[in-house]
């Protein structure tokens, strides 16, 4: 098999530094608890298979060619955005008023306001709302699937068969997000000390949740 890998990893790795959806998952999530944004990570790359396959067996193009499906999917995933957001922004007010009250939870609130669990009901809680957040996110951008249709193409040469140099190419993109996301949850996960502040948490939910929201509205309204 040929193909320009120098090429392609330049634009994969421009593909994950800017910020999109994925990114503010995943930031978010590592926040909330490392093995979480693990988790929104894992999610991320998943969703990104079911593209790759999809791509593969010509099910992506379908939905490229056809304008109904391609809308459906993008404001599936749209609404999903502003679903998120506004589940932040409430659970970011309904904790400012409960300090405000003084019945504040000792531990805070955990994963989109959700109250904190203890052991392993916790971590296999964390585990599930890390994965779904990311896979539903990525699965749901039809973006990811454009992707596969018309910028892995560009680095398939005539010799040998297209569709597994494609194949081939999806899996490096999958397993060079696994290592850059995993890399950025080890760096956001360094701003809880900072995030256990009340207030400052505070405002970290309230301007995540209103940039998901914010997302989701442009995703809405791209052409």
């Amino acid at each position: 098999m040929s193909v320009d890998l120098v090429g392609f990893l330049g634009v994969v790795l421009v593909a994950y530094v800017v910020p999109g959806p994925d990114f503010l998952v995943v930031v978010r999530s590592a926040t909330e608890h490392p093995a979480k944004g693990r988790a929104a990570a894992l999610g991320a790359q998943s969703g990104l298979c079911v593209h790759m396959l999809a791509a593969a067996v010509g099910l992506s193009l379908i939905a490229a060619r056809s304008p109904v499906v391609y809308d459906a999917i993008k404001f599936l995933g749209a609404a999903y955005l502003v679903y998120l957001g506004a589940r932040a922004v409430l659970a970011a007010r309904r904790a400012a008023r409960e300090r405000r009250a003084g019945h504040e939870t000792a531990g805070g609130a955990e994963g989109l306001g959700a109250p904190a669990e203890a052991g392993d009901g916790a971590s296999r809680s964390r585990w599930r709302s890390g994965f779904a957040q990311g896979f539903l996110t990525n699965v749901l951008n039809p973006k990811a699937a454009l992707f596969f249709l018309s910028v892995l193409p560009q680095f398939v040469h005539g010799s040998g068969s297209p569709a597994r140099q494609i194949f081939l190419l999806g899996i490096l993109d999958v397993l060079i997000g696994v290592a850059y996301w995993f890399v950025l949850v080890a760096v956001a996960a360094r701003l809880r000390a900072l995030l256990a502040r009340p207030k400052i948490r505070h405002r970290w939910e309230l301007t995540t949740g209103w940039l998901f929201v914010a997302i989701g509205i442009g995703v809405a309204a791209a052409a």
